[in-house]
């Protein structure tokens, strides 16, 4: 579905216990990331995927329906901006797995561009969500690439406690939903360069 920018696009108004059911976990970060730019705390976005539209329909004047189109080039990563004078770039991923993270899920062109924009000093990381869990985790990427590394010659995934053991757990609040930004701060204050 395409949301053309003069619509509003609303959402159901969560329980209280702030239960992600029937949310995606685009629409949690991108909450979160408009939260951020409405108080001035950073600039996040969400990257547009590159198309060329081959075939469009026009049932009606303000009915188009794109019908088929293809990606004119692999997309990097879902989300980019600044915080704090960084660039930060991220992936956002969902499993249902309980008990690992496949790396089958991220593809090796984006792999590659959170490594270089970590080589030039932007901060790069995976945003994951385990679903069936209910659970959101931060990796950075320096840990992402030593799993790279190991499935060359094995294992194709990171466990869940590596995960809980490399990575850190973001907490969802409800201003702002997906709390990441905290994360980041504790990497910076440990040293981030």
């Amino acid at each position: 579905m395409i949301k053309y920018p003069n619509k509003k696009q609303t959402f159901k108004k969560q329980t209280e216990n702030h239960s992600k059911r029937g949310m995606s976990f685009e629409i949690m970060i991108n909450e979160t990331n408009d939260y951020y730019l409405g108080n001035s705390i950073a600039i996040i976005h969400k990257k547009p995927i590159p198309i060329q539209i081959v075939k469009v329909d026009y049932p009606s004047r303000s009915g188009a329906v794109i019908k088929e189109a293809y990606y004119k080039v692999p997309s990097t990563t879902d989300y980019n901006g600044l915080y704090k004078g960084k660039h930060i770039d991220f992936e956002a991923k969902e499993t249902n797995n309980k008990t690992s993270f496949p790396l089958s899920n991220i593809h090796s062109h984006q792999i590659a561009h959170l490594i270089s924009i970590e080589d030039h000093g932007g901060i790069s990381f995976l945003l994951i969500f385990f679903k069936t869990l209910d659970e959101i985790y931060l990796l950075e990427t320096k840990y992402l690439k030593d799993f790279v590394k190991r499935s060359i010659k094995g294992r194709k995934s990171i466990t869940y406690d590596e995960i809980k053991e490399y990575g850190y757990k973001v907490k969802e609040g409800y201003a702002p939903r997906i709390e990441y930004l905290k994360v980041i701060d504790e990497i910076i204050k440990k040293g981030f360069q």
